[in-house]
């Protein structure tokens, strides 16, 4: 094997493991029916975001990497929107994500009771909007990478 093909494993690899996690975690929140279940579930999507941070990191310094490997990448069309597209989704998280799940935290915290408030699902419902675009940007990049259309 290529020192190459060894980035594009790694590539791959980390794409599963730090995408794969991101695409379930609305799904993993919102079957809870009671605060106890909900504060689970928060648990659970707080550790399953470790593996999309470590692997989009290296999701990210591979991609790179091929890049500087292949100079030519540079140039395509694909990858460079794809780069784009990453970064952008990348910026989601602390300008966008964040100060909408700070709200949600506070008040699994702060909420006495098992009944799950209004509340919670007036602002989960803005953050999970915003969850749903970046990872309707990460299909959009996962097709481009398959495709190279151009």
């Amino acid at each position: 094997m290529t020192l190459y093909g060894l980035i594009l494993l790694v590539h791959i690899l980390s794409a599963i493991v730090g995408l794969g996690p991101g695409f379930v975690m609305i799904y993993i929140v919102s079957k809870a029916r009671t605060m106890t279940e909900l504060r689970h579930a928060y648990l659970m999507r707080n550790r399953l975001h470790i593996f999309v941070m470590i692997g989009g990191t290296l999701l990210l310094l591979s991609g790179l990497a091929m890049g500087i490997m292949r100079p030519y990448l540079f140039h395509a069309g694909w990858y460079i929107t794809s780069l784009t597209l990453f970064l952008i989704a990348l910026g989601f998280g602390p300008l966008v994500l964040s100060p909408r799940s700070k709200p949600v935290k506070a008040l699994l915290k702060n909420h006495t009771g098992d009944n799950i408030p209004e509340e919670y699902y007036r602002l989960s419902k803005k953050l999970f909007f915003y969850e749903r675009i970046e990872n309707m940007i990460f299909l959009i990049i996962i097709a481009l990478m398959a495709l190279k259309p151009f």
